[in-house]
Order: structure tokens, then C-alpha cells, then sequence
């Protein structure tokens, strides 16, 4: 019986992402490695050439009871965690770093980086698109404070789950 698939992202060793990738291909494994066009100058020529976008990353699209095989890759050193599980990346996500990708070349990631009192906008659940200014960054969270109906709620949100205000 196939359990659901889901995607996950695991840390390879520095500058492995490519050979993982082909290693998980060539064990059937569905992976994916985004590559990034980048145009770099050499004293005698200017090449296209494809980069991992994503620096000791790669995607793998596996059921629970697979995850032991892509842990036995050579490369791979583990799971990217959340919450004491391997984190699921959503389906949705997956599609539009390819979409971005296909369209663009390149791309930079750069960290979503949240000080004290900046102005933010909720993503998500039950607070969805509700303004907030940042109080306090921990590891993976960020208190906010909302003001609305009069009161001051604290509450403390996913970075994922949070847009910088201009």
C-alpha cells in the first residue's frame, strides 16, 4: 500500500547538490535540485552556467517509509527538521520555484531578515493578512504584536508565514 508522498528538503554536503540529485535519480528516487542560470566571465569568454539555487539543498518527493533509502545517499547528511520531523515542503511551493525558474535567470535567495519593529504582513492562518510589527525574532519564530480592536495580542508566527512591510 503507497502511503502519501511528500516533498522534504535535505542538507547535502558543501557542493554535492548535482551528485545527490543524479545519485537519488539513478535509485528512483524523485528528486530535485534547482538549478540557476548565471552568466559568469572568464578572462576569454562569458558562459551560461547552472548553479544550484539553493546552497546544501535538494528536494526529494518521497513516502515516510522511503526516507532510510534517500538518508543512505552518499552526500546527503540529513533532513531538514521542523519541529522534530522532517519538514514537508508544500506541493504548491515546489511549483513555483520552478515556475521562477523558468522564467527568470539569475535569481538570488536571500534570507528573510526580520529586526524588531518591523512592519509585517501575515500570511497565514487564523491571523491571515493582519498587519503586525515584529517585537522579538527567536530561532525559527517572531513574536509580533497586533493591534486591533483596541487591544495589544502577542503572538508568535513562522518567518515562513510573515511578508516585510516598505
Amino acid at each position: 500500500m503507497d502511503s502519501k508522498k511528500n516533498w522534504y528538503a535535505v542538507y547535502t554536503k558543501p557542493r554535492w547538490e548535482k551528485k545527490v540529485h543524479a545519485t537519488m535519480t539513478a535509485r528512483g528516487l524523485e528528486s530535485y535540485c534547482p538549478l540557476n542560470k548565471v552568466r559568469k566571465q572568464w578572462s576569454d569568454r562569458v558562459k551560461l552556467v547552472e548553479e544550484p539555487l539553493f546552497k546544501s539543498y535538494v528536494f526529494v518527493h518521497v513516502a515516510e517509509e522511503e526516507q532510510t533509502r534517500v538518508r543512505m545517499v552518499d552526500g546527503v547528511l540529513n533532513y531538514v527538521y521542523w519541529a522534530g520531523k522532517p519538514a514537508v515542503v508544500k506541493d504548491k511551493e515546489i511549483d513555483d520555484i520552478r515556475r521562477f525558474l523558468n522564467e527568470y535567470e539569475d535569481v538570488r535567495v536571500q534570507a528573510l531578515d526580520l529586526q524588531p519593529s518591523t512592519k509585517v504582513l501575515i500570511r497565514s492562518g487564523i491571523l491571515m493578512d493582519k498587519e503586525a510589527t515584529v517585537q522579538r525574532v527567536l530561532h525559527q519564530t517572531v513574536e509580533v504584536l497586533i493591534e486591533s480592536l483596541g487591544y495589544k495580542l502577542v503572538a508568535q508566527i513562522e518567518k515562513t508565514n510573515l511578508i516585510a512591510l516598505s
